[in-house]
This record gives structure tokens, C-alpha cells and sequence, in this order.
């Protein structure tokens, strides 16, 4: 699958999933705009690009600002004459329980990335709006954003968001032949390495050990490389009829997420009063609740 002509942006792109995104879409074809906050990693995935004939440029700013994500689409359209992809990847990590987090530690996590996405996203739009050849937006998810995840009030609420960004850009967009749409990763990274269930087969894949067949299978866990394959597919011609999903790949599963839905409805007529909520909830729709967190591993 080729994306030969096409010329893409990718933030956070210096090290883990960000750079094996970076890396699939110039592989395929496309001209990379390579960022990151780290000179020193950014100019690094440039040079494996270039290194194995591809073409690439780095902007080192932290995303967030709008003036960072209109360097971005300048760049792309000043070194390769346009913008087709934007791979809004960029996230740091302040994880710590509601009740110990700060103002700083929360507005953080949500500018970079729920903000960030947003002001790439809209740089992203007007520029393939003014071309009006179409493109495509990637947003990039968590299962935190799915299911919760504890600790994380911050990270887990900016993922929540960005799906809901993702099906409102499609919507949008549509018209300008723009798709959106958000990837959910689950892969071994800096970030999954931070969960103690996971630390120790981060480190054997840092030290070349490889990924045990469970965890590819039954935890969906795999490498940056087996996320990259979706952001390529999503970045083709090949998915211009997918707009406002939510799909998730890791190890060996692909997966695609349902949209919100109503589970059940009851009506009283005349309203409701606080004793008839109770009655209904524990006599009926107590039974139809759903718990926060990922469902039950089988």
C-alpha cells in the first residue's frame, strides 16, 4: 500500500509510537514532517528516514499551541508543497490519583493532548480545505479513554475527548472529503511500561527478547511497528470511506469500537420524582448498568 505523492505531519514523533508511525508512512511513500520537543530525537527519526531514501524534515516545538501546529503545516507545505496527513501523536504522562493531583499536573496532560490535537487538527483542516483534494486526520486514543483507567484523570479524560473530536471532525469535514478518525493503540512503550503489570515485558522487548505469544494475544500488546500498519492504512486511498471510528490495534487484534449508545430507556408520565428514580433503578435498570474499566479478561 503506497503512499507515494503524499506528504504527512506526525507529532511526538522522536521516539516510540510516534517515530514507528513516522517511519511505516515514509516507508510507504510520503514526505514526513517529523516533531518533537527533543532536538536530539526528532533529527534522529529524519535521519533513519533519509538514511533509507525517504524524505523528512523535523520541527522541534512542543505541541499545543497554535503557533506550533501552524509551524507544522507550514513546514509540510514549504519543503513538499502540501499537507494530506496529520497524525496528531504527542502525550506526556502525570499519572496520580484525583485526590493528589495538581492544577499543573491536569492542565498539562489535557494541552498536549487534547489541545494539541485540537489546534493540529484545525491547522490540518483549513489547509486540505484550501486544497480541496481531501486528507486525512489521526487522532491518537487510549483504552483509558474507553474504559477509565485508575490514576489517570487527566490522561483518561483527554482520550474520552479526542474519539468525540474524531466523529464531530468527520462530521465537519465530510464535505472537504477530510476523514477522522482515532486510533487506539495498545503497544510497549515508555508510557505502558509505567503499568507494573506490564514493566518487566517492556524491558526483556528493549532487551531484544521479543514479545511472549500471550500478550500479542490475549492482552492485544505488541510493538510500535504493529500499530504503525494502521496509520498507514488509514493515511491511503485505500480507507477514504472510513470517517468518525474508533479502531484499536495492538499485538495481534484489530478492533473497532462501538459509539456511545443508549442502553435503556423508562418514562413516567408527568415526570419523575427522586422516590420513583429509586424504585425503577434497583426494581429494573440497576441490572443494565455497566462498570467503569476494561471488561474481564476471559
Amino acid at each position: 500500500m503506497r503512499l507515494d505523492g503524499k506528504v504527512a505531519v506526525v507529532t511526538g514523533a522522536g521516539r516510540s509510537l510516534g517515530r514507528a508511525y513516522a517511519i511505516a508512512l515514509a516507508a510507504a511513500g510520503a514526505a514526513v514532517v517529523v516533531n518533537d520537543v527533543d532536538a536530539e530525537s526528532a533529527n534522529g527519526t529524519v535521519a533513519e528516514i533519509e538514511s533509507a531514501g525517504g524524505r523528512a524534515v523535523a520541527v522541534i516545538a512542543p505541541v499545543g499551541p497554535t503557533e506550533t501546529a501552524d509551524r507544522l503545516v507550514a513546514a509540510a507545505i514549504e519543503n513538499f508543497g502540501r499537507i494530506d496527513v496529520m497524525v496528531a501523536n504527542a502525550g506526556v504522562l502525570r499519572d496520580r490519583v484525583v485526590w493528589k493531583m495538581s492544577d499543573d499536573d491536569f492542565d498539562l496532560v489535557i494541552e498536549t493532548h487534547l489541545r494539541g490535537s485540537f489546534t493540529c487538527a484545525r491547522a490540518a483542516a483549513v489547509a486540505m480545505r484550501t486544497q480541496e483534494q481531501g486528507g486525512r486526520i489521526v487522532l491518537i486514543g487510549s483504552p483509558a479513554g474507553q474504559f477509565g483507567s485508575f490514576g489517570q484523570t487527566n490522561y483518561a479524560t483527554a482520550k474520552a475527548g479526542l474519539v468525540a473530536m474524531a466523529r464531530t471532525l468527520a462530521l465537519e469535514l465530510a464535505r472537504a472529503h477530510v476523514t477522522a478518525n482515532a486510533v487506539i493503540p495498545t503497544a510497549l512503550s515508555p508510557m505502558t511500561a509505567t503499568i507494573p503489570a506490564y514493566t518487566e515485558v517492556y524491558e526483556d522487548y528493549v532487551a531484544g527478547k521479543g514479545i511472549p505469544e500471550e500478550y500479542r494475544r490475549d492482552h492485544a500488546l505488541g510493538s510500535p511497528e504493529d500499530v504503525a500498519a494502521l496509520i498507514v492504512w488509514l493515511a491511503s486511498d485505500a480507507s477514504a470511506d472510513v470517517t468518525g471510528q474508533a479502531i484499536g490495534i495492538g499485538g495481534d487484534r484489530l478492533t473497532l469500537y462501538s459509539h456511545p449508545a443508549v442502553l435503556e430507556t423508562r418514562d413516567s408520565a408527568g415526570g419523575w420524582t427522586p422516590d420513583g428514580i429509586d424504585a425503577v433503578w434497583h426494581d429494573d435498570l440497576a441490572a443494565s448498568a455497566q462498570h467503569s474499566g476494561p471488561p474481564a479478561k476471559d
